[in-house]
């Protein structure tokens, strides 16, 4: 079972329909308990940086998602939970963030002939050949985002360009975030969800 962490936050309802064709079972759910029982932990997120920090504080979810993914838990953050995986965010101030992975997020700049926000479909380049995400070098992702992750290159597992190379998927061992929303990209984002699955029943998480 995959635990879905429930902070009033991101496209909750579709992400569970996408595990639920893969054949995934998942809840829904802010208990600390049942987080830990979890097979996996998945961080959703639209919106603000520092407003979906605020609701994972009050729901007291910070440490416990630390502790978990510290603990080897494998963990999955999309679009904005991806970001909150980072360790600070300059979006409309500057922001702690989990520190489950190293590095950043930052403005994509709006100087460099692009539109900000990215939104819509863009390719993806793979920039670690032996990862368990593989089938994505090439394939087209669904993205909307304003922000994006400056990370160290050894976590960077692909790109896409956008006026800047924009992290697309990040891995730091058993910690996973997809920029994109593999709810809304099709048959390929089903696929890195299946991919993760993948890795979390063979517990295979020996990349970075």
């Amino acid at each position: 079972m995959f635990a879905i962490v429930d902070y009033d936050t991101g496209n909750t309802r579709n992400l569970q329909k996408a595990f639920a064709y893969l054949q995934v079972p998942t809840t829904l759910t802010a208990d600390p308990a049942v987080l830990a029982q979890a097979d996996a932990v998945i961080l959703p997120g639209v919106g603000a940086f520092a407003a979906a920090m605020t609701a994972l504080q009050d729901r007291q979810l910070v440490p416990v998602l630390q502790q978990l993914a510290q603990a080897g838990k494998p963990m999955l953050g999309i679009c904005l939970g991806m970001q909150l995986l980072f360790e600070r965010s300059s979006e409309y101030g500057d922001h702690a963030g989990l520190g489950l992975l190293q590095g950043q997020v930052t403005a994509i700049p709006s100087d460099l002939g692009v539109k900000v926000p990215q939104m819509g479909w863009n390719e993806n380049e793979l920039q670690q050949p032996d990862s368990s995400f593989a089938s994505i070098d090439g394939a087209y992702t669904y993205f909307v985002h304003s922000y994006y992750a400056v990370s160290p290159v050894e976590q960077i597992v692909a790109t896409v360009q956008h006026g800047v190379a924009i992290p697309s998927i990040v891995q730091r061992q058993n910690v996973v975030g997809m920029q994109f929303h593999p709810e809304k990209s099709g048959q390929v984002g089903l696929q890195q969800l299946a991919s993760f699955k993948e890795m979390v029943s063979a517990n295979d998480f020996s990349s970075n």
